[in-house]
């Protein structure tokens, strides 16, 4: 993690193979074809993402091939007792207050895995993902005072400054609910 305990790109990964793997057994490749089909439809092909083995998940104890070795035999895996305190723990994580398109993934994987904690959980972290898109916000706003810009760059941080009042419009509705 990052020093402030945000998801670190490696651990956005693990995120994404644990979620997938407390939703459903699955064989090694459709496990790594799945991760990969998530984040590069966010960030793009990254090396920074490709890093992450699923076979350093087995080592640690976080999952295990069940009727199979592992990559080598596309083995069925699923997630072990310590694989699902690990996602807690990760779902937990807070989110980066600048948006860059890691903490983007870091936020779609919280949504897409947010069901695995109970609901008070939910409501908390949804909080606490529209304080952190809040915290940008008024990053954009000082920025925007800061500069006498011209229109495009105005305009640009006037768009940006609108998309964040929506998602954590949305997200507060949701925490809510």
């Amino acid at each position: 993690m990052f020093r402030d305990n945000s998801l670190i790109p490696a651990e956005a990964i693990r995120l994404a193979a644990l979620g997938l793997l407390a939703e459903a057994e699955r064989r090694y490749g459709d496990l790594a074809g799945e991760i990969r089909h998530f984040t590069s439809r966010i960030v793009g092909p990254s090396l920074d993402l490709m890093g992450t083995s699923v076979e350093l998940l087995r080592y640690e104890g976080l999952i295990e091939a069940v009727g199979g070795q592992g990559m080598s035999d596309n083995a069925t895996l699923r997630l072990t007792g310590r694989g699902r305190d690990a996602l807690t723990h990760l779902l937990r994580a807070p989110l980066r207050s600048s948006v860059s398109e890691m903490n983007r993934l870091a936020l779609l994987l919280k949504l897409r895995f947010l069901h695995h904690l109970p609901a008070d959980e939910q409501k908390g972290q949804l909080a606490l993902m529209a304080d952190s898109l809040a915290s940008e916000r008024a990053r954009l706003d000082e920025l925007r005072r800061h500069h006498t810009a011209p229109d495009l760059f105005r305009d640009w941080l006037d768009h940006d400054i609108a998309a964040i009042d929506n998602r954590v419009a949305w997200l507060r509705q949701h925490d809510h609910a």
